[in-house]
């Protein structure tokens, strides 16, 4: 029986429509990861390995690309919304799959709140932040309940804002003092453990493929889009990475951009473009929140996934009959999110979202190993390649965030295992 046949199954809950095309999906790439790691990665990257986060970059980079291609021979597949959820369950079996999309569901959580603070951060006066950073979520999730074409309209003219600014922000470093570091040097003084970290840190900005995978249930002709889409959107946000920390190294040098709250805005006011400041701000927002809009559309679709086969509540995997989105889904992670932004510590938040998300795609690697060779696109040893760089990453995050890490995916584990329980205990009575 072929997989599309079977996405309804579970609790009987209706299909999403399939109303993505190629650049849709691209788009909704390049909004989740541009935005993530531009304005929130390089300075604890550059606080962990100096310059040595250029090392570092090329490391996050060859994982996620091993990463990204996994995801596309899944996702070719599996066309269907939960990504590595549904891939692990499907080619290794249920706990894999749960593992994955709790994974995936706490660490995008967590990067939901520090994009929404980032926002706060750029565009209001600290007191206000966490009011409006909570406002955001909420705006941000009315638009997702009206449909995922709205959606992708308005991660479109964030996208295009965002690159328009960080076309001003190379061009202002072009123009600016120079400022001397050496990648070398910092990589023998803060060593390869620094650097391992700073590719931790900086794979957080590269996730954002995962949101054209779980939305593969509302893409047109997914075993075609999906590969092309994440291969495109990656390749695009690695030489913009690349870019904007080699400006942003050759501006400040590495020790001023460990420190930099807001980096990018530093290049311009040692430019001497007073002008651009505020443009930098302007776009610091846009980037924000369309992370934060591909977000909040990707973590839905996982948890009406989950949803469908009772790993999360079943009430979740509601459709809106008008919308088709999994509304009930998106309304419960707006509230989980708020809660959080009230505690929440932005670079804690980037490192708990590294490891819940690392291990999201060791398991879509591991999946995609054991796939057969009608449904293979790529070599084996490229998923073996991203799982051990997903293993290394993950053991070389700052301490506390894998400890929290850890503890939450203990807590769903627990949860799952009580549910199961309880169904057998169930089937026994009846």
């Amino acid at each position: 029986m072929p997989y599309s046949s079977r996405v309804t199954s579970p609790v009987n809950s209706p299909a999403l429509s399939r109303r993505l095309g190629l650049a849709d999906a691209v788009y909704i790439g390049l909004g989740s990861m541009i935005g993530a790691g531009i304005f929130a990665a390089f300075t604890p990257a550059a606080k962990a390995a100096g310059a040595g986060l250029l090392v570092g970059l090329v490391i996050a980079a060859v994982v996620a690309f091993c990463n990204a291609t996994s995801s596309a021979q899944l996702a070719a597949t599996y066309p269907t919304s939960g990504g590595t959820y549904v891939y692990g369950r499907e080619q290794l079996g249920p706990w894999w799959g749960f593992v994955a999309g709790w994974s995936f569901v706490i660490g995008k959580t967590a990067s939901c709140a520090a994009m929404a603070l980032t926002f706060a951060a750029y565009a209001v006066p600290s007191a206000w932040g966490k009011p409006v950073a909570i406002a955001a979520v909420v705006a941000l999730v009315a638009v997702n309940y009206r449909g995922v074409t709205r959606t992708a309209t308005l991660i479109r003219i964030l996208v295009v804002i965002v690159l328009a600014v960080l076309v001003i922000v190379v061009a202002a470093g072009a123009v600016a003092p120079r400022a001397a570091f050496d990648p070398m040097a910092d990589l023998s003084a803060h060593g390869w453990y620094g650097v391992l970290q700073s590719a931790g840190l900086l794979f957080f900005a590269f996730a954002g493929y995962a949101r054209i995978a779980t939305m593969g249930e509302e893409v047109r002709d997914p075993a075609r889009t999906i590969p092309r889409a994440i291969v495109i959107a990656l390749s695009i946000t690695v030489v913009v990475y690349a870019t904007v920390a080699v400006v942003l190294l050759g501006t400040l040098g590495s020790a001023a951009l460990s420190d930099a709250a807001a980096p990018l805005g530093a290049v311009v006011r040692a430019s001497g473009w007073g002008w651009a400041g505020p443009v930098v701000v302007a776009g610091a927002a846009a980037a924000s929140l369309g992370a934060l809009l591909g977000l909040i559309a990707g973590i839905g679709r996982t948890a009406l996934a989950m949803a469908r086969e009772g790993d999360l509540p079943r009430g979740l995997a509601a459709v809106h009959p008008r919308f088709g989105v999994p509304h009930r889904a998106e309304v419960a992670l707006a509230i989980v999110v708020c809660l959080i932004i009230l505690v929440v510590d932005v670079r804690g938040a980037i490192a708990f979202s590294s490891f819940g998300v690392l291990l999201y795609y060791l398991v879509a690697n591991v999946a995609a190993f054991t796939q057969g060779r009608q449904q293979r696109r790529y070599p084996r040893a490229v998923q073996v390649l991203g799982a051990v760089g997903c293993a290394v990453l993950v053991l070389t995050l700052p301490l506390l965030g894998t400890l929290v890490g850890v503890a939450v995916l203990g807590v769903g584990v627990l949860y799952r295992a009580a549910r199961l329980r309880m169904d057998a205990r169930r089937e026994r009575a009846g």
